[in-house]
C-alpha cells in the first residue's frame, strides 16, 4: 500500500482522471449500455478451438465413448459466454444505432453458429493438409497444429468469419484481432476464403474485409491484400462495396507482394513473385516477377 504522501497524490490522480470524462469526448461515454468482454469472447474462443482440435487440447486420454462428453464440456460453456456476450453487442450496437433486435436473437444466433461447426471443421481440416502438404519442413500434422501460427490465425478466422456472416457485432473482430495479435498475420473476418488455403511463415500478411480467395491459395509472409487508399464516406468506400482484391484459385503469391484494389483481380493459377505491386488485373496463368508502375487513371 502507498504512504500517506503517495495515497494524497494518487487521490489527485484519481479525481483529475474523473474529471475527464467530463469532456464530451467519444471515449468519455459512460453509457449504460454493457459493451463485450474482450476475456470471455477469448475464453468462448477457447473452448471452440478445443472442440474443432478436441485430441490437441485434451488433458487426459480420450476415446470414442469420451468424444461426447469431451465435446459438451467446452460447448455448453461455450454457449452459454457466446449468448451473453452477443446479447451484449447488440445491446450495445442498438444503443449506438438505434436499431433493435429481439430478446432471443443472441441465443438464436449462437445455436445457429454451433450447428456449422462441424462444416468449420471440415474445411480446417483441409487448411493444416495444405500446410503439411505445402511445407516440407513441416514434420507432422500435429506439428503444424501445435505450432504454425497460420493454423492460429486460420482457424481463427473461420470461426470469426461465421460469426461474421451471422451479423453478429463486434465480436468477430475481438476475436480475429486476438489471432493477430498472436499470430502476426491480419485476417479480417469479413474476407472470404476457399479452400486447403495455407500462409507459409505468416508474419505481416494483411487480408481486408472484401478479399475473395479461392481454393488451394499459397500466399507467404509480408503479403498485403488490401484496399487503395479511400476516404471514409467516399463512393468506393461504404459498408459492402468491394475494396480488397480477388484471388482465384490455385495461386501462388510469394513474401512481401502488395495488391490492392477492389477491382483487381489475380486469374487462376498465377505465380505473383516477390515484392511485386499490382494494383490492375492479371489473367489465368500469369507469372508476374517485376514491379508494375502505378496506373495514372
Amino acid at each position: 500500500m502507498p504512504d500517506a504522501k503517495h495515497t494524497n497524490e494518487l487521490e489527485a490522480v484519481v479525481s483529475a482522471v474523473a474529471e475527464s470524462y467530463a469532456g464530451g469526448r467519444l471515449i468519455d461515454s459512460l453509457s449504460s449500455a454493457r459493451l463485450p468482454n474482450k476475456r470471455q469472447v477469448i475464453e468462448a474462443l477457447n473452448h471452440l478451438k478445443a472442440v474443432i482440435y478436441l485430441g490437441y487440447y485434451a488433458t487426459r486420454d480420450l476415446d470414442d465413448a469420451k468424444v461426447r462428453f469431451a465435446v459438451a464440456s467446452h460447448l455448453y460453456p461455450a454457449f452459454e459466454i457466446l449468448t451473453e456476450q452477443i446479447g451484449r453487442a447488440v445491446r450495445y450496437e442498438g444503443f449506438r444505432s438505434s436499431e433493435s433486435r429481439d430478446a432471443e436473437w443472441p441465443e438464436r444466433t449462437t445455436l445457429a453458429f454451433m450447428h456449422r461447426i462441424p462444416a468449420i471443421r471440415a474445411l480446417l481440416s483441409k487448411d493444416v493438409l495444405a500446410a503439411f502438404q505445402g511445407d516440407p519442413a513441416a514434420n507432422s500434422v500435429e506439428e503444424v497444429i501445435f505450432s504454425y501460427p497460420s493454423i492460429e490465425a486460420v482457424t481463427v478466422y473461420r470461426i470469426a468469419h461465421e460469426l461474421y456472416r451471422l451479423q453478429v457485432p463486434m465480436l468477430p473482430r475481438i476475436m480475429s484481432e486476438h489471432a493477430h495479435a498472436n499470430s502476426g498475420i491480419d485476417i479480417h473476418p469479413g474476407a472470404t476464403i476457399g479452400e486447403s488455403f495455407f500462409i507459409d511463415h505468416g508474419t505481416g500478411v494483411v487480408i481486408g474485409e472484401t478479399c475473395k480467395i479461392g481454393n488451394t491459395v499459397k500466399i507467404f509472409q509480408g503479403v498485403t491484400l488490401g484496399a487503395l487508399s479511400l476516404a471514409r464516406g467516399g463512393p468506393t468506400a461504404q459498408p459492402g462495396s468491394k475494396r480488397h482484391p480477388t484471388i482465384e484459385d490455385n495461386v501462388t503469391i510469394y513474401a512481401g507482394a502488395t495488391i490492392l484494389g477492389g477491382d483487381t483481380v489475380i486469374g487462376a493459377g498465377s505465380i505473383i513473385g516477390g515484392n511485386v505491386f499490382l494494383v490492375h488485373t492479371v489473367p489465368p496463368g500469369s507469372r508476374i516477377s517485376y514491379e508494375a508502375p502505378i496506373s495514372s487513371t
